[in-house]
């Protein structure tokens, strides 16, 4: 609906308002008429037509308000590109346009395909809700002012917007695995969508290994879903969880396609965060993880993808080999990044390896640090739980 109203309104944000409307019409028509029979179509048609009224009644259809009208139309009910079969993938796609930052990219389609919120998307970048909102806005303009076709790429645009496009149902996996907000530790919703959008992202490029290194990536982390919280909804570490309960057959198909990403030597970052998660995954207890090789893993990845999240990440696994001391320092030295200094999960394994040396002072101020950062409520009362329990100093 949205990619369709916006070929005809060539303004994200009109055709944000115009679909919106549609809906509204819809709860009425709907209630009183009974539901049509292709109901998309229905809903796209009034959409569009709200959305040529409003252009009409400004009189600026070709003049003050650029336009990413294809001259083409395009019935609402028929589909855009037989190269992107998939509705959802195809307007990530057509978002995920090339002109654009591809930080850009990323978090528009991110709030405009998936429904994430901008604090959400903030988060998921490490920057403050206001200078995301700001990047947003700024894209829908930058779309705007230089006039760029709003269409659905063919099948020879797909490769220079798949990174972007990697990134976006990367992201959405994310925050529906662990909710930066809210009740529930887990969005099943978010979570859902992701690896649907991931399977149809396989099925249209097999051979594109960081495309089946995602799929790998996702299968393997939401393997271990039934297990991450208790009967009480109480969070439970990796090392507390029951891994016979863990999902097997995503387990086993996720470690088949990141075997065949990395036997093609071309693997990036999603393939290689995929093994170390097929490492975890079929280790017999978290003690007996193969943690040097863990290690040696988040070393290429930080070679490919210096971030540090992934640092942070690595100095975990280092704490396991060279133990809590020397993992201490790299996280003290990561505390000196901007980047981390709203990020509750630095603070939060600062203190579990505090904990660890025997330190209970220094690690309960550093779980106060994350419980202050920290938003949503089943990860807030672990950490609380974490405080409580630590040992007198």
């Amino acid at each position: 609906m949205l990619a369709a109203t916006a070929r005809a309104a060539g303004d994200l944000d009109l055709a944000e308002e115009c679909v919106q409307e549609a809906y509204v019409a819809a709860l009425g028509a709907w209630t009183r008429d009974g539901v049509p029979d292709k109901p998309g179509a229905w809903l796209t048609a009034i959409a569009r037509r709200r959305a040529l009224d409003v252009l009409r009644r400004r009189q600026v259809l070709r003049t003050k308000l650029p336009l990413l009208v294809e001259p083409e139309a395009v019935e609402p009910d028929e589909p855009d590109e037989v190269a992107v079969p998939d509705d959802r993938l195809r307007l990530v796609f057509t978002c995920c346009h090339p002109v654009l930052a591809r930080e850009a990219q990323v978090a528009l389609t991110l709030r405009l395909v998936c429904g994430v919120s901008t604090a959400d998307i903030a988060r998921a970048f490490l920057v403050s809700e206001s200078t995301m909102a700001a990047r947003v806005t700024r894209a829908k303009k930058k779309i705007s002012a230089a006039r760029i076709p709003y269409r659905v790429p063919d099948s020879a645009e797909l490769p220079e917007r798949l990174d972007a496009v990697l990134s976006v149902v990367h992201l959405l996996f994310t925050t529906g695995h662990t909710a930066p907000t809210g009740v529930d530790l887990v969005r099943a919703d978010l979570v859902d969508r992701a690896v649907h959008l991931a399977r149809m992202l396989h099925g249209l490029m097999p051979d594109e290994p960081e495309v089946s290194g995602l799929l790998a990536l996702l299968l393997l982390t939401d393997a271990r879903r039934a297990t991450r919280t208790d009967e009480q909804g109480r969070l439970l570490r990796l090392e507390d969880q029951d891994r016979s309960c863990w999902d097997r057959t995503a387990i086993d198909e996720g470690h088949r396609l990141v075997v065949e990403a990395l036997r093609t030597g071309r693997a990036g970052r999603y393939a290689l965060q995929a093994a170390i998660a097929s490492l975890h995954a079929h280790a017999p207890s978290y003690a007996a993880t193969d943690w040097p090789q863990i290690v040696r893993l988040y070393d290429a990845l930080l070679a490919r993808w210096p971030s540090p999240v992934v640092a942070l990440s690595r100095a975990v696994a280092v704490s396991m080999v060279d133990g809590p001391e020397r993992a201490l320092a790299e996280v003290d030295a990561l505390a000196e990044d901007p980047r981390l200094a709203d990020y509750h999960y630095l603070p939060a394994v600062r203190a579990d390896l505090l904990r660890r040396l025997g330190r209970p002072t220094e690690a309960a101020d550093a779980y106060r640090t994350a419980l202050a950062l920290v938003d949503n409520a089943t990860e807030r009362t672990h950490l609380t739980t974490r405080l409580n329990t630590l040992p007198p100093p």
